[in-house]
């Protein structure tokens, strides 16, 4: 099955800007994909969905700040992060499905740490 690599995460001070990226073992072109975040001690959450004919939803917390886009050539699909803020330090983790994203079928990436200092 495809495998997901998250990569790009890091520290960053409020008010700065980062890119996180997910690449693909295989084609992209087919899959609804997005990004999760987990807090420390805090609940999994949907950041962001980007669907096979690029459809965006993003999370109301992110809402206008954050990006979700995607290269198919470069199997690769992007969060563009601006505005960050202390609360949006959390691991952020890439998804993939063919259908729909958290119906329980989904691919995971490890998650790549992005640290938002005050």
């Amino acid at each position: 099955q495809m495998t997901l690599m998250e990569s790009g995460g890091g520290l960053v001070q409020a008010g700065g800007s980062l890119t996180l990226s997910c690449t693909a073992s295989e084609s992209i072109n087919s899959y609804v994909m997005g990004w999760y975040r987990q807090a420390e001690g805090r609940q999994r959450s949907q950041v962001a969905v980007i669907t096979s004919t690029d459809t965006r939803t993003y999370a109301n917390s992110v809402k206008d700040r954050f990006f979700i886009y995607r290269n198919v050539a470069r199997n690769t699909m992007y969060l563009q992060m601006n505005e960050l803020k202390p609360e949006d330090t959390a691991v952020y983790i890439c998804a993939a499905d063919l259908h729909v994203l958290g119906d329980g079928e989904d691919i995971w990436g490890k998650g790549t740490l992005v640290t938002v200092s005050s």
